[in-house]
C-alpha cells in the first residue's frame, strides 16, 4: 500500500494517521524514540502493513508483472497501484465525493501534526495536499503522474512509462491481486490495532 491505503488503514485516528503516513522516513528502532506513544504506533503500523502486504501471495503475483523491467522497484509500484484500486473500491469509498472528503479529512488531520513530521515527509506534504494525491490516486491519469513521481524519487528506477503500459495492459489481473489482498489486510491491522 501506498500513501492512501495507510491512510485509510489508519482508521481515523490522527496520531496512528501521522506516523502510518510518515512512516518510510524514520529508520530504524532508535528514531522512534523521539515520537509520542500514538505517532510512534502508526510508524510500526505502517511498518507492518509493509511487510504484510510485501509477503502476502497476491502481491508477489502482482510483483511478476514487473520484474523483468524493475526488478525490486516492482513492490513500489504495484504498492503505488493498490492505491489507485483502493481509490475504487466501492466497499471503501462508495462514492467519488466519499474519497475527496476522505483526502481533505486527511489532510486537516495531519496539518494538525506537522510539529512532528519527520524532515522527509514535511517536504512531501505541501505537494501532497496542493496536488491532492490521496484523491488523484482515482484516476488512470493520477496514477501515470503518481508512477512517474515515483520515478523521480527513486533514484534508480527505470522510466515510468513501461510500467504505466504494464498497469494497462494487465488491469484487470492487477486488480484481482488487490482484492485478494484487501480484506485480509484489513482484518491483520483491526487485530494490529487492539494490541
Amino acid at each position: 500500500m501506498n500513501y492512501l491505503g495507510h491512510a485509510y488503514l489508519s482508521f481515523g485516528d490522527g496520531d496512528i494517521l501521522t506516523g502510518n503516513m510518515a512512516g518510510d522516513f524514520v529508520k530504524g528502532r532508535l528514531a522512534l524514540d523521539g515520537y509520542s506513544p500514538g505517532i510512534r504506533k502508526g510508524i510500526e503500523l505502517h511498518r507492518k502493513i509493509d511487510e504484510f502486504c510485501d509477503t502476502h501471495t497476491a502481491t508477489k503475483r502482482g510483483k511478476l508483472y514487473f520484474r523483468e523491467d524493475y526488478g525490486l522497484y516492482s513492490g513500489a509500484i504495484i504498492d503505488t497501484l493498490y492505491d489507485h484500486f483502493l481509490a475504487n473500491d466501492p466497499k471503501i469509498f462508495s462514492t467519488e465525493q466519499a474519497l475527496l472528503h476522505f483526502s481533505q479529512a486527511s489532510y486537516g488531520a495531519l496539518a494538525g501534526r506537522e510539529a512532528f513530521f519527520p524532515a522527509g515527509f514535511a517536504q512531501y506534504f505541501g505537494y501532497m495536499v496542493q496536488h491532492n494525491w490521496l484523491y488523484n490516486y482515482r484516476t488512470v491519469k493520477g496514477m501515470e503522474h503518481s508512477l512517474k513521481g515515483l520515478q523521480r524519487r527513486a533514484k534508480y528506477m527505470p522510466p515510468a512509462e513501461k510500467a504505466f503500459e504494464i498497469f494497462i495492459g494487465n488491469f484487470y489481473s492487477l486488480n484481482q491481486c488487490y482484492f485478494e489482498l484487501i480484506d485480509d489486510l484489513i482484518a491483520f491491522v483491526k487485530i494490529e490495532l487492539e494490541k
